[in-house]
C-alpha cells in the first residue's frame, strides 16, 4: 500500500503561481512520495528539517529556487501534507519542525 498525499491549501494557491516545468516537477515529485514514501534523496538538496518533516527544491538550476515541504502526519496508515512549494525565499521552516 502506497502513501495517501495531501496538500494544503496554501499549496493549491501557490501552485497557480509556479512556472509549468516546475509544477511538473512536483508532480513526478508526488507520484514518488506516494510510491515511494517521503525520504526522497535521489531529488536535489534533498532534507531531513527534523524527523517526519522534509524538503528538496524542484529543479537542479535557477533563481528563483522552487521548493515543496512535506511532513508525515500519520505514519501507521501512511498519510503525508505537502504544507508548502514556492519559491525558497517564502517557505517558513520554523512552522513546518
Amino acid at each position: 500500500m502506497g502513501w495517501k498525499v495531501e496538500l494544503s491549501s496554501k499549496v493549491y494557491k501557490n501552485l497557480k503561481k509556479i512556472p509549468k516545468r516546475t509544477k511538473e516537477s512536483f508532480q513526478v515529485l508526488l507520484d514518488e512520495i506516494r510510491i515511494l514514501g517521503p525520504v526522497r534523496g535521489n531529488w536535489p538538496n534533498y532534507g531531513k528539517l527534523s524527523k517526519d518533516c522534509h524538503h528538496c527544491h524542484l529543479q537542479k538550476k535557477g533563481k528563483p529556487v522552487y521548493v515543496a515541504v512535506w511532513k508525515v502526519t500519520d505514519k501507521e496508515i501512511k498519510i503525508i501534507e505537502v504544507n508548502y512549494v514556492g519559491i525558497h525565499e517564502g517557505a517558513n521552516y520554523d512552522l513546518l519542525r
